[in-house]
């Protein structure tokens, strides 16, 4: 773990301390591969879904590791014909006046409609989609808002087929923050109108900290530490202005919402997203 806030709110901190605690869940969980990464201090861990990985995750946050969290990616295989990945069958279940927008998003990742259905009453839609693994990381909780968490999704292995090409997870960029410091109600008052947050007044972030979605595409830099100065002059404007609620972001969610440059930083009391200072090494080369 390397942020600015490495090393205050865990017990674990090194990647030897890391691998150890690794090595150990191997010898009970069956289900998980570990591989060394690029550098020493890096592991590919492989496991059944982001379901698998993410009870692993909390698992060690609660017994005081600190660590930085990729995004998941699917396991390839290639073979004479090229590259394959892994495709899944999903059966989405939602009202006929969302169902327009379940199948826009189904279809922007690639998906393959096989069948669909009206049920007898009329009221509710089942379509089905032939997908690949990557299209539907992160599409549970956007269907849920596009269908105001009515829609039901079920989703099961199909096989391996052709690479599907580029896959884009995620509309909107990201809001980052302009420098290292505390959060104060007058900074977010003109922050909030770049999208939404997900800091509080008061909270501590630091330079390269993820703290919002944007409200269009591409990342954007803003100062949520900004002070109000100081002036001679009196006026009860401030106590009229209303911040809107930050949004609250689990561990599923941060996992959902990265994409390759950005990472989760996961500790015992905290769960942070940030652009991986690496990325940001090589777009400057």
């Amino acid at each position: 773990n390397t942020p600015p806030f490495a090393g205050k709110e865990g017990k674990y901190v090194k990647s030897r301390n890391i691998k150890d605690r690794l090595d150990k869940e191997l010898e009970r969980n069956l289900a998980l591969k570990v591989e060394p990464g690029d550098t020493a201090d890096e592991f590919v861990v492989c496991g059944r879904g982001t379901l698998h990985l993410s009870i692993l995750i909390e698992n060690m946050r609660r017994e005081g590791y600190e660590f930085c969290v990729g995004p998941p990616q699917v396991i390839t295989r290639s073979t004479e014909k090229g590259t394959e990945e892994p495709y899944e069958i999903a059966v989405v279940e939602a009202k006929q006046e969302y169902m327009g927008s379940v199948v826009d998003l189904l279809g922007q990742r690639k998906g393959m409609m096989q069948d669909l259905s009206t049920s007898v009453g009329g009221d509710t839609q089942t379509v089905k989609y032939r997908i690949p693994t990557r299209g539907l990381i992160g599409v549970r909780n956007t269907l849920l808002t596009a269908s105001k968490g009515t829609v039901v999704i079920n989703t099961i292995f199909d096989g391996y087929d052709t690479w599907a090409g580029d896959i884009n997870t995620r509309a909107n960029g990201s809001l980052t923050a302009f420098e290292t410091g505390s959060v104060t109600s007058y900074a977010v008052q003109s922050a909030q109108d770049r999208g939404v947050l997900f800091v509080k007044p008061g909270a501590d972030v630091y330079e390269n900290q993820v703290i919002g979605i944007h409200q269009r595409p591409g990342d954007l830099a803003v100062n949520v530490c900004k002070k109000k100065a100081a002036t001679n002059v009196r006026s009860n404007k401030d106590s009229t202005v209303v911040l809107a609620s930050s949004k609250e972001m689990g561990l599923d969610d941060c996992l959902e919402y990265i994409v390759n440059d950005e990472l989760v930083e996961v500790t015992p009391e905290s769960l942070r997203l940030l652009k991986n200072p690496k990325m940001g090494k090589q777009r400057r080369g």
